[in-house]
């Protein structure tokens, strides 16, 4: 068997629902051995709610699932009969393709691609830093509290803001942690 990767629409918010539906289904139907996994693509992000940090999981591609599949002999009974209980699963949409032709399978590189991203965020989860260069922030904490600035650079993998603040007249850059600032 060769398996490929594929992209599949679903019902936007349900996807975690969906593919638990698929799993039960395929099992209960012996075919867990055309399609082994369902994966819905996430990374965890830490995000800063109400003062507090807290890490999320976010999805990766909203309304979509990867399915791993041997779908290469189009006209075998088990083959027909998976993709049939794929389509009869509520919230399934459809593979990713071109209309009429077969399912478009994903690139390996594309594959790890994903997956790489899936691994290093649940090891290290992303910081979500909801600014961007040009902003007005207002400093929170520290030796500047108080003051206004704009955003001079921001930094995601170390999860620092640079920004520029007027101290007696003059621009002077801070470089302060993403938490300490917020958007005015």
């Amino acid at each position: 068997m060769t398996y490929s990767w594929y992209f599949v629409r679903c019902q936007s918010g349900r996807e975690d629902s969906v593919r638990k539906q698929l799993e039960t289904r395929l099992n209960v139907a012996g075919l867990q051995d055309i399609i082994p996994q369902i994966l819905v693509p996430f990374e965890r992000v830490t995000d800063l709610k109400n003062g507090k940090r807290r890490v999320v999981t976010k999805k990766l591609y909203p309304g979509y699932l990867m399915v791993q599949a041997d779908l290469e002999d189009n006209e075998g009974d088990r083959t027909i009969k998976a993709r049939a209980t794929m389509r009869e699963t509520p919230g399934f949409g459809e593979f990713l393709g071109s209309p009429g032709q077969p399912p478009t399978p994903l690139t390996e590189s594309q594959v790890q691609g994903i997956l790489v991203r899936m691994s290093d965020s649940e090891q290290r989860p992303q910081v979500s830093i909801s600014m961007a260069k040009g902003d007005t922030v207002k400093i929170k904490s520290g030796a500047f509290d108080g003051f206004d600035g704009q955003v001079d650079e921001v930094n995601a993998d170390k999860g620092t803001v640079k920004v520029i603040v007027t101290i007696f007249g003059r621009p002077t850059p801070v470089e302060l942690e993403y938490w300490e600032v917020e958007a005015v």
